[in-house]
C-alpha cells in the first residue's frame, strides 16, 4: 500500500461517516419493553449472576431489582455522595469473582472541604437478609486528586481488565489545563488493583512527579468505558465540549491531547487549544461533530439482533438515540441510530445475560428498558 493510501484510510476512520461517504447499516425494528420504572436519574447497571441488577441512583441510592422488575428498598451502607450538577453515585461494577467473594465497586462524587469534590472508587461486600441488602467492609481504594470546585465532569466508568486490573475514568473537573498535569489524577484514566494498589508495569510509576495510578491522560470527560472482548483492550467514549464526542483506545502512558488539541470548539463557539492534530498527542479513532452526548458502552457479544455481534453499542444523552458502531478490527466503519424516536436520554446500556440489550434513562422517573429485536 502506497503511503498516499495508507493516509487515506487514516483520514477515512477519523472523519465523521456522514462526512467519509459511509452509509447506516439496515434499520431493524425493534420493540422496546419497560422492565422496571420509578428511578431517580440512574447511572449504571449491572447484572448479577442470577438474573437480578443492581442499578445506581445519582442521588445517592444503590437498588437491587428483581427478574421481574421490582425495585427493593435502597442497599444499606453506601457511601456518602456528592449529589450535584452531573456528581452523585455513578457506576457500579462486580468484582470478576464477585460469584465467590461478593465484591462489587462503586465510583462517586465525594465530597471535600469548602464545597469542594472530586471522584472517588470503594469495594464492599454485598451480603442480604431477605429483602434487606446492605454493603459490608466498605473501602475507598482510589480518590481523585486534588478535589475541585463545581459539580460537572467527574468521568466514572469502571473496567476490569482480562488480568484482573481495574481501569476508572477520570474527568477533568472543567479545569482543562490540569488533564495535561501528571500530578494529578484530573482527565486521567487510571489503572489500579482491585485492593486500590500500583500495579508493577503502570507507565508512569517510576516517573519522577507522576502519580503512579495514572494510565493515559489528556482526557476530558470520559463516560463510558468498556473491555473489548475481541482484544481484551480497553475502550472509552468521552464528552467533547461543541462538538468533538471521541472513542478512544487508551494506550500506557499515551496523552490524548486535551485541552491542547480536539476536534471540538468551545460553546462560545470560540476554537480550544491548538487545532485537531499534534505530535505527540493520540488521534480517536472516530469523533462525532455535532456532540451526541454519548454516556456508557457495551460491545454486543451476542446472537438476538442480526448483524450486532460484534458491534459497539454508545448511549447518547442530547440526541436521545442508541448508536451502533460496526467494527472492522479497530476501525469503525460504520454508525447505525437507532431508537430516536424514544426521546429518552440514554445514560447507560448494557447486554443481558438473556442476549438482549438493558439501557437506562436519565430521567426524574428513569427507567430500565429491554431492546428486543425484529
Amino acid at each position: 500500500m502506497s503511503a498516499r493510501l495508507a493516509l487515506a484510510g487514516v483520514l477515512l476512520a477519523l472523519l465523521p461517516l456522514a462526512e467519509a461517504g459511509l452509509k447506516p447499516t439496515v434499520d431493524h425494528r425493534h420493540t422496546v419493553e419497560t422492565v422496571a420504572t420509578g428511578l431517580e436519574h440512574p447511572w449504571s447497571l449491572a447484572f448479577l449472576p442470577d438474573g437480578r441488577m443492581l442499578v445506581t441512583e445519582r442521588p445517592g441510592r444503590l437498588r437491587l431489582i428483581d427478574r421481574q422488575g421490582k425495585a427493593g428498598p435502597p442497599v444499606a451502607g453506601v457511601p456518602a455522595v456528592y449529589a450535584s450538577g452531573q456528581g452523585g453515585l455513578l457506576d457500579v461494577a462486580l468484582d470478576p469473582a464477585f460469584a465467590q467473594n461478593r465484591l462489587l465497586y462503586l465510583s462517586y462524587a465525594e465530597a471535600g472541604e469548602n464545597g469542594l469534590a472530586g471522584t472517588a472508587v470503594a469495594r464492599a461486600r454485598l451480603a442480604e437478609n431477605g429483602a434487606q441488602a446492605s454493603l459490608q467492609q466498605l473501602k475507598v481504594i482510589f480518590r481523585q486528586q486534588p478535589k475541585t470546585p463545581g459539580g460537572n465532569h467527574f468521568g466514572s466508568r469502571l473496567a476490569f481488565a482480562p488480568d484482573g486490573r481495574l481501569f476508572v475514568t477520570l474527568g477533568e473537573r472543567q479545569q482543562r489545563d490540569h488533564a495535561q498535569k501528571l500530578d494529578m489524577t484530573l482527565g486521567k484514566v487510571i489503572r489500579i488493583e482491585p485492593d486500590g494498589a500500583i500495579p508493577a508495569d503502570n507507565p508512569f510509576r517510576s516517573k519522577a512527579g507522576a502519580l503512579p495510578q495514572i494510565w493515559s491522560y489528556g482526557h476530558r470527560n470520559p463516560q463510558a468505558a468498556a473491555i473489548n472482548p475481541a482484544s481484551g483492550k480497553l475502550w472509552t467514549v468521552e464528552h467533547g465540549a461543541r462538538g468533538g464526542d471521541e472513542v478512544n483506545i487508551p494506550l500506557a502512558g499515551k496523552n490524548y491531547g486535551w485541552p491542547i488539541i480536539t476536534y471540538g470548539r468551545d460553546y462560545t463557539g470560540f476554537k480550544i487549544g491548538e487545532g485537531t492534530a499534534k505530535a505527540g498527542m493520540e488521534q480517536p479513532i472516530y469523533y462525532w461533530d455535532p456532540s451526541i452526548a454519548p454516556s456508557g458502552m457495551a460491545f454486543y457479544t451476542g446472537d438476538r439482533y442480526p448483524g450486532w455481534h460484534g458491534s459497539l453499542l454508545v448511549g447518547a444523552l442530547k440526541d436521545q438515540m442508541l448508536v451502533r458502531l460496526s467494527l472492522d478490527g479497530e476501525r469503525i466503519v460504520a454508525e447505525e441510530r437507532l431508537l430516536t424516536d424514544l426521546k429518552q436520554r440514554i445514560r447507560d446500556v448494557r447486554q443481558g445475560p438473556d442476549g438482549w440489550v438493558y439501557l437506562l434513562t436519565d430521567e426524574d422517573d428513569g427507567k430500565v428498558l429491554r431492546v428486543r429485536g425484529r
